[in-house]
């Protein structure tokens, strides 16, 4: 990520240093989750649709530890590998809105909700910004080569109640503190960073 573009990394050290943590990325641009991979201060898991691993990303995704989730229906094999990593105290990557979109946490689903209320790790939430501010001109996918991108890491917050109750009416409640907190990380950040997205 460094040799390509020019991240500019903002409060990485909100991330907790051990145990289980879940980091919640806004996602606009496909460039998102590697640069957070890249940037991050502790190895992340993401859960990443199965689509993506194709030909030799397959291996390649599988050894740095990413979780295949097939998003046609629940996928029990991935809940229960996002499960393992945060009961093994490590940090597990997640898009709440489940695909690229405007990035700006307005379609929160229920997976994080469930994911941090039943593991009781806190959310660091984390705005990666300027990713689709100018295209690359060889591959119009990617940002400029060398252009900047800011990672920004907010402060680490629990979206439960403390009960650990896991009904819809828990889950409910928790997606709309998550919703709340992480629309909130997403405007100081832009203030921040003087970028509108």
């Amino acid at each position: 990520m460094y040799g390509l573009w020019k991240p500019r990394v903002l409060g990485d050290w909100r991330v907790p240093s051990a145990g289980p943590v879940i980091l919640a990325v806004n996602h606009s641009h496909m460039v998102d989750g590697p640069m957070l991979m890249g940037t991050a201060p502790r190895p992340v898991h993401f859960l990443i649709k199965k689509e993506a691993f194709v030909g030799p990303l397959d291996p390649f995704l599988l050894a740095i530890g990413q979780l295949k989730v097939d998003r046609s229906g629940t996928d029990r094999a991935a809940v229960t590998g996002a499960l393992g990593v945060l009961a093994n105290g490590g940090v597990l990557g997640i898009f709440p809105e489940g695909t690229r979109g405007e990035g700006d946490f307005a379609s929160l689903r229920a997976g994080l909700a469930y994911f941090a209320v039943r593991s009781g790790a806190p959310i660091v939430p984390v705005a990666v910004l300027g990713g689709d501010e100018r295209p690359g001109r060889l591959i119009r996918a990617l940002p400029a080569l060398r252009g900047r991108v800011d990672i920004v890491f907010g402060d680490a917050f629990r979206a439960g109640d403390g009960s650990g109750r896991r009904t819809r009416t828990a889950l409910d409640d928790a997606t709309v503190h998550i919703q709340q907190r992480l629309t909130g990380h997403l405007e100081n950040a832009r203030r921040l960073t003087g970028r509108s997205g």
